[in-house]
């Protein structure tokens, strides 16, 4: 075929859609497991739906992207909310993001905070560090770092946080004392830093992953399900010795490939250097006192890091759903549960030159990579849906 395309997740199922919408039948995708969605699918879980993959919702800021995806699930099948989400610390919950809301803690702890960002190295002009410990209270003051950045990554990544590189934490604002002065004296937000799916879309009665089963079944005749794509001939762009392509596109994490023939030593090495998180998803039937669609939890002493409340973002749904690094996760409690070997790509200190040594390489052999996996970076089902409809659009001239 002209394109073969690895995997059917949001980034498979979106660029092969949209190579038929332009009039190209010469593609096909492989796909590992016997269902589509990758790591936004759901299941039935206690009568209703649930999000396997973890917490994913669909952004309201990309029109272009809403309607390419209206088209397989329409608009009217979605309910929208504007976004809540809070952090607990200790026996404080406060709104997140967390530099907005320190007017809703304890006084005490607001005056450390502001005695906190008042000597943070950003706005006491102190040379930026590179090691992540010492760059997060740098940038956001040693209590933010303490009390919630620093423990809730821990918890995330369960790794020596020294290892992560900060590059992808520099879009973070400086932390304005002035602005937290002022908020804290008012005792509202003054300033605000949305973050993302500050609104966004969830089905009326559906978990997430409808979305992408219909998307698959628009495609249901170049789809084939249970297929491990463990091989990778790069002179010859065959995989598993059996499917041949004009052009690869890859969405499937690069480290789960066997076998990789035809490249360089050092290919392999930045493959190599390549790291993930998985993830644990485990469901609780108890009732939530809270209106928040999801909370995070930087205390270490709980196993988990955040909880999605299904019950108020899937009309009729009850209890909850956690997400915990697998290394911290008790899998024998008694509760349903469900592993994601591959949950978050990690941003490592070399990951930006081993990433774009690996995408240009392989480029240069008509290989592309595509989405969270095959460009190594943690992007939400929205970005990936947009980047792939661009890669359909360049591959047939169309951008």
């Amino acid at each position: 075929m002209k394109y073969l395309i690895l995997g059917a997740g949001p980034a498979g199922l979106t660029v092969a859609n949209r190579l038929r919408e332009m009039g190209e039948e010469s593609f096909y995708v492989l796909e590992k497991e016997e269902e589509a969605g990758g790591l936004c699918r759901s299941a039935i879980v206690d009568g209703k739906p649930l999000d396997i993959g973890g917490g994913h919702f669909l952004d309201v800021r990309r029109p272009e992207v809403n309607d390419f995806l209206f088209q397989f699930m329409p608009m009217e099948e979605w309910n929208r909310y504007d976004r809540i989400s809070k952090i607990r610390l200790g026996e404080n919950i406060i709104d997140y993001p967390m530099e907005s809301s320190i007017f809703q803690l304890p006084e005490d702890e607001q005056i450390a905070h502001l005695l906190s960002i008042a000597k943070a190295g950003c706005n006491t002009g102190q040379k930026k560090p590179e090691k992540f410990s010492e760059w997060i209270p740098w940038k956001l003051g040693e209590k933010i770092a303490e009390d919630y950045m620093i423990p809730y990554n821990s918890k995330l990544w369960s790794m020596n946080l020294d290892k992560l590189g900060t590059y992808w934490l520099e879009k973070l604002p400086n932390v304005s004392f002035e602005d937290t002065l002022r908020s804290c004296l008012k005792r509202d937000r003054v300033f605000e830093s949305l973050p993302g799916h500050a609104s966004f879309y969830y089905p009326k009665e559906h978990g997430y992953g409808e979305l992408w089963l219909r998307m698959a079944e628009r495609i249901k005749d170049k789809i084939e399900y249970g297929v491990e794509v463990s091989e990778l001939d790069f002179t010859r762009r065959i995989i598993n010795g059996q499917y041949k392509a004009d052009i690869i596109i890859n969405t499937i994490p690069w480290t789960s490939f066997e076998t990789i023939r035809g490249v360089s030593e050092k290919f392999l090495d930045s493959i190599l250097s390549l790291k993930s998180v998985s993830i644990v998803v485990k469901y609780y039937d108890e009732p939530v006192d809270t209106d928040a669609h999801w909370m995070y939890f930087p205390d270490e002493s709980v196993e988990y890091h955040r909880i999605l409340y299904r019950c108020n973002f899937c009309p009729g749904a009850k209890g909850y759903w956690t997400e915990s690094n697998k290394k911290r996760a008790d899998l024998e409690d008694g509760h349903w549960h469900y592993v994601n070997k591959y949950a978050y790509p990690v941003n490592t200190i070399r990951k930006r030159e081993a990433i774009s040594y690996i995408l240009e390489s392989a480029g240069d052999r008509k290989i592309f990579g595509l989405g969270r996996w095959g460009e190594w970076e943690h992007y939400n089902s929205d970005m990936t849906v947009l980047l792939a409809m661009q890669m359909a659009d360049r591959l047939l001239g169309r951008s």
